[in-house]
């Protein structure tokens, strides 16, 4: 078992039903997935660019990405339909605590300016954010990036509303502006 699983059944899991007085533990809120997205504008343009980010992916999840197609064609954005436009991970069970732990505590502290993340989530108990750079996360060979590649991390909940996702991901440890850390124990 992973050490975020154990501090979440352990810790956070009796505290927020503390909190949030559920009737059953069952309704207590829990991680289901890890959605990590990447879009890729230049693969249209340099077939090798694709093939680097689906490696560059693969290193940091775990596990092989899908690649993401086009719907319809867009002219105005030289756009045809089903060209490969995005790569896309989905996380669960054992990858989806390990790889919090290590943005948690490995990749979150190398931001540069990093002050948190903003606490608003969709309003439906899922929060997701935005990295500039994929060269954050130690798992990745600094010497064979040869572009800053963004992505979007989204975290799936169980919860109900934004107040219990926000709580549920701060005492697993995400750093949220203007809200007190927990430090991994």
């Amino acid at each position: 078992m992973s050490r975020l699983k154990k501090r979440y059944l352990g810790e956070v899991k009796p505290e927020l039903q503390k909190k949030f007085n559920y009737p059953n533990p069952m309704r207590v809120p829990k991680l289901l997935k890890i959605v990590i997205n990447m879009g890729i504008a230049e693969a249209s343009k340099d077939k090798n660019a694709m093939q680097d980010c689906i490696n560059e992916l693969a290193q940091l999840s775990g596990q092989k990405p899908i690649v993401t197609k086009a719907k319809k064609a867009i002219s105005n954005f030289k756009l045809r339909e089903g060209q490969a436009i995005g790569l896309k991970v989905t996380l669960r069970g054992t990858r989806m605590y390990e790889f919090m732990d290590r943005f948690f505590n490995l990749a979150c502290p190398r931001i540069r300016d990093f002050r948190g993340f903003p606490s608003k989530c969709d309003g439906r108990g899922n929060y997701t954010l935005g990295i500039d750079d994929q060269q954050v996360f130690p798992d990745i060979n600094l010497d064979a990036v040869k572009k800053a590649q963004g992505m979007h991390i989204s975290f799936v909940t169980t919860a109900a509303t934004d107040e219990e996702c926000v709580e549920l991901l701060r005492l697993l440890g995400l750093p949220f502006k203007n809200l007190p850390i927990m430090v991994a124990a």
